[in-house]
């Protein structure tokens, strides 16, 4: 009932009444954006959601495009903004997945929503992290963010996918507000974001 009922409802009605109320805030970021960050405002990518189904991932861009004399994209530490930095120390950078959330591609809580190009990488056991919508925030985000290792990631994304309940997304809900205030686990060691998921050895 509550997977299949109450939680997509509360999903929609939750995302609709935020973006409202948070609209403000947004109006602010997409202007700072738009005079610090060369009107690089939003970042939008193809993301495999429920089922491996694709869809259109939107978040507020924190990094720009500049790539090297070959023109290859610059690493993640030498892109990322100052303005930027602060949108994703703050997590402002997530506040348009809200869209995707009232669309119904994504959750308010699952598994994070990796890359397209992860997919034929992972393991069976691993692609169970699909039966599931992916969210904004989870269970992985809850225990160390981008500063655990892969394993770690999937074993709790694997736990949230077989213990889905209320009472479990309440405490991420509580637990997310926590790691907002104290920005932790934003970024992998030796990385300004995550490191990259190079399959299993």
């Amino acid at each position: 009932m509550y997977r299949l009922l109450i939680k997509p409802f509360f999903d929609f009605l939750t995302s609709l009444v935020l973006l409202l109320f948070l609209s403000p805030i947004m109006l602010v970021v997409i202007i700072l954006l738009a005079i610090f960050q060369k009107r690089q405002i939003f970042f939008t990518q193809q993301r495999p959601g429920k089922n491996e189904k694709l869809f259109k991932v939107i978040k507020f861009k924190t990094m720009t495009d500049e790539r090297d004399a070959s023109g290859n994209l610059l690493p993640d530490k030498d892109r990322l903004t100052w303005i930027g930095n602060i949108v994703r120390k703050t997590s402002l950078d997530e506040l348009p997945q809200l869209i995707n959330v009232l669309k119904g591609d994504m959750s308010f809580i699952g598994p994070r929503p990796w890359l397209v190009e992860y997919l034929p990488l992972y393991n069976s056991e691993q692609r169970r992290r699909h039966e599931v919508k992916p969210g904004i925030s989870g269970w992985a985000q809850v225990n160390g963010r981008n500063a655990i290792s892969w394993d770690q990631r999937f074993e709790y994304d694997l736990y949230y996918v077989d213990n889905q309940s209320f009472w479990l997304d309440l405490k991420i809900i509580f637990l997310t507000i926590k790691k907002v205030f104290v920005a932790e686990g934003i970024s992998a060691e030796g990385s300004a974001t995550m490191e990259k998921f190079k399959g299993n050895r």
